[in-house]
């Protein structure tokens, strides 16, 4: 879809999606239905959107889009990679508690897309992954964090734990709490893999 077409009305569909997707689940959702919730005709949400897979595919991308721009923009000023990643951490986290409806579409209803799963091309959530490789590299480069570890694999542990955090509060119901604990363990538990360890005394290596 070309971009010329967006506006309101594709943002309200979009909104709407995610009210009912969270509500109905992906697949009991009808696109009369989320029709209804935004106040379009049905035939309208053809002229945005081929399908349900469609729809619920742009959810993902235009908040990712978002999400991508907040989480860096969050991060500029912060020299420190530790507390750049302390930062990512909690931001994630944080992402969840305000956006409770939109966080459950995207960790469990988005699975349930056949489309999604198989053959969707992540470029927007490899952007994401970036922002954390981004973080290892600029500490390898100043001592701090661990020169033999793979940025791919890094970053993927990284966003893996939180991916597993994020399903198990949205699935649970735990409240709040939940995720502040999370956030600061998650980090020490992170940080203390990565960063180099200080080697004994020069005196001591001489024995």
């Amino acid at each position: 879809m070309s971009s010329e077409r967006k506006g309101p009305k594709h943002d309200r569909i979009l909104e709407a999606a995610v009210k009912v997707f969270a509500r109905k689940g992906f697949h009991n959702s009808r696109i009369a239905e989320i029709a209804v919730e935004a106040g379009v005709a049905s035939g309208t949400i053809y002229l945005y959107f081929r399908n349900k897979d469609d729809i619920l595919i742009s959810v993902f991308e235009e908040s990712l889009d978002q999400i991508i721009g907040e989480v860096e923009r969050d991060l500029l000023g912060i020299p420190d990679p530790r507390d750049r990643l302390r930062r990512f951490i909690w931001r994630h986290l944080r992402m969840l508690r305000e956006h409770r409806e939109l966080a459950e579409v995207l960790q469990v209803e988005l699975r349930q897309s056949n489309k999604f799963m198989k053959e969707y091309e992540p470029g927007r959530w490899i952007q994401y992954l970036d922002i954390i490789a981004r973080i290892l590299k600029d500490g390898q480069k100043k001592g701090i964090f661990r020169r033999d570890l793979s940025l791919g694999i890094y970053k993927r542990a990284v966003f893996g734990a939180l991916d597993e955090i994020s399903l198990h509060w949205i699935t649970t119901r735990k409240d709040e709490s939940f995720l502040e604990l999370a956030a600061v363990q998650l980090s020490r538990v992170l940080l203390e893999g990565a960063e180099v360890k200080p080697g004994p005394p020069a005196a001591a290596r001489k024995r």
